[in-house]
């Protein structure tokens, strides 16, 4: 936390000074007390109440002054700030390997129920489009701010044969072009990230390279998302089938288009893995001052200080 008024922050010696001044009253008040030789009418006068008691009405000012010397001198911190607008392409592998229980209780289970969180989690003004891909990649939901329509498609994903990868990122550099410009910039084209979920290796369709220099010259980073264990199986035709991740391509898109890749090998780890991609591409830290807050924690210690002065002394302070 910084201050954009930091030289105000001389007034807390304030506090000090009150203290001081607070002690020597307590000691004058000893001093007096001493004056009564008939100690059984002092005892009656000034009954003796838990010392403690005097004390917090005066400690609860000092903090609501301190509170209100720091509102003064304007401090600021970095807060999240929701990006104003973006486009977000979840490009979902549903090849037959997505149909493994390594992840309870299977990886298209698990992503469809962390996709519909993410999706949900993102800023209101945010475009979200959903793309499928197995032997083909399809657009399932066009760029939309509405966010019912993505999670019916999320909830409706059906497995089909083969990985194609490379077209799953060239469908999705298809839907970001579906985006109208903005108004307000019209030559500069919507920001835009991909984040592309998949299991297993690409054996159909455009070679990844291909897609990943299209993913360059669109300036479009892709987040990637290696879902699974290593020693995932499936039943094709009644044998087990071994579907190990592909982090290694998954990896190499991240790095080659400016995006981050990410693996996850069970539900929770995909969830948070789509918290951290959202925090990244759906928000922006900003310096923002807080004046408001600190006063109003300042107000809350007074009123803190008055309640414990009525409460223990039967008056205000």
């Amino acid at each position: 936390m910084t201050f954009l008024a930091g030289e105000r922050l001389w007034l807390l010696l304030i506090v000090p000074v009150l203290v001081v001044a607070y002690l020597l009253l307590q000691r004058r008040r000893r001093r007096y007390a001493l004056r009564f030789t008939n100690l059984a009418l002092l005892s009656r006068v000034a009954p003796r109440r838990p010392a403690w008691r005097r004390h917090v009405a005066l400690g609860l000012s000092l903090a609501s002054v301190g509170l209100m010397v720091t509102a003064f001198a304007r401090p600021e911190a970095t807060v999240r700030v929701p990006r104003e607008r973006a486009t977000i392409v979840v490009a979902v592998d549903v090849s037959i390997s997505m149909r493994a229980d390594d992840v309870s209780p299977s990886r298209i289970k698990a992503a469809q129920q962390a996709a519909n969180a993410f999706v949900g989690d993102l800023p209101e003004k945010f475009n979200v489009a959903l793309v499928s891909f197995a032997g083909t990649a399809s657009i399932l939901v066009p760029p939309t701010t509405n966010r019912d329509d993505v999670e019916r498609a999320v909830n409706g994903l059906q497995l089909a044969e083969s990985t194609a990868t490379g077209e799953a990122i060239f469908t999705s550099l298809d839907a970001i072009k579906q985006v109208p410009p903005d108004p307000d910039h019209p030559r500069d084209p919507p920001p835009a990230r991909i984040v592309l979920l998949s299991d297993g290796y690409r054996n159909v369709g455009r070679g990844v390279d291909e897609a990943v220099s299209a993913a360059k010259a669109a300036k479009v980073p892709i987040y990637t998302i290696a879902f699974g264990t290593p020693f995932g199986t499936v039943d094709i035709e009644g044998q087990r089938t071994p579907v190990p991740v592909d982090e290694d391509t998954m990896r190499r898109i991240a790095a080659d288009t400016g995006g981050r890749s990410y693996t996850a090998e069970s539900g929770q780890e995909l969830e948070q893995v789509y918290t951290d991609i959202g925090s990244s591409v759906g928000y922006t830290r900003e310096k923002q001052e807080i004046t408001s807050w600190w006063t109003g924690v300042a107000l809350l210690m007074a009123l803190c200080a008055a309640g414990a002065s009525m409460l223990f002394l039967g008056r205000l302070p």
